[in-house]
């Protein structure tokens, strides 16, 4: 099973952004997904660097947010990863609508649970948040 990886570290400033979904968008043309779940990729990737940019690093600039991206023949794994506050509560955190900025909808973590197949989140006070999503690239067909 042969498996390609990248791996980008990049300042906490919301410039970078673009960068990361570009990152993620080339990955899944590669992965020859469609342009819907290209997209998918895209908006999972922005809420999460998002939420260690605004959250993690409460938009300090000299926090280093790091993208990881693994894809074998089976799955595509992204992680995301600050080194920031972390999250109290991670279940008050996955609820919809909740967020600690109310400048902010809440509604990262249902898109990251909704459009990928594997949510993990992990995170510890004061030492930082890594979020890892996994989508399957060859889903197995549902038995009806």
């Amino acid at each position: 099973m042969k498996a390609n990886q990248i791996e980008l570290t990049f300042s906490s400033l919301a410039e970078n952004l673009s960068m990361a979904r570009m990152v993620i968008a080339s990955i899944g043309a590669q992965s020859n997904l469609s342009l819907n779940d290209i997209e998918d990729l895209k908006v999972v990737t922005s809420e999460a660097v998002t939420n260690a940019i605004v959250h993690g690093y409460r938009h300090q600039q000299n926090g280093i947010v790091r993208l990881a991206v693994e894809v074998s023949d089976q799955t595509l794994r992204i992680v995301v990863q600050d080194q920031g506050c972390g999250i109290e509560d991670i279940e008050q955190a996955m609820q919809p609508a909740f967020s600690s900025d109310p400048e902010r909808m809440g509604l990262g973590f249902v898109f990251m649970k909704s459009f990928m197949d594997r949510l993990e989140v992990d995170s510890t006070l004061n030492e930082g948040t890594t979020v890892t999503m996994i989508k399957y690239l060859n889903p197995q067909p549902s038995s009806h």
